[in-house]
């Protein structure tokens, strides 16, 4: 997996708003379902899905299911290079996320993590 992220991979699957923005929430947060991603971002749940699909996809995250839910992080394999990449756009871009994190706090009715997996 870590031979095939190259810089022009790993730019190309994160450059839409929408995957940078669930990127930056994941590497806050270290794990999301689905559902939680959609109410951040306040976007449809087909939407999200599809953007997660392709973070999956590049190799940038991976994702397991647990009863009904599907969560998303980081994937283990990804090499230092682009873990502070991401750090680094996290930690200098928390502009970016708007009002995402505070949806996020907002939202009723999280999934609980089973305590084994995370």
């Amino acid at each position: 997996m870590a031979e095939s992220l190259t810089p022009v991979t790993v730019f190309k699957c994160l450059a839409d708003e929408t995957r940078v923005r669930a990127m930056l929430l994941i590497v806050e947060e270290g794990e999301l379902c689905v559902c939680e991603l959609t109410c951040a971002l306040d976007e449809s749940q087909p939407k999200i899905s599809r953007h997660l699909a392709q973070l999956r996809t590049c190799g940038l995250l991976e994702d397991r299911r647990q009863g009904q839910w599907v969560y998303y992080r980081l994937h283990p394999e990804l090499p230092e290079w682009v873990l502070q990449i991401l750090q680094a756009t996290h930690a200098a871009n928390r502009a970016l996320f708007g009002e995402d994190p505070q949806r996020l706090q907002q939202m009723g009715d999280r999934p609980e993590r089973a305590a084994t997996c995370c």
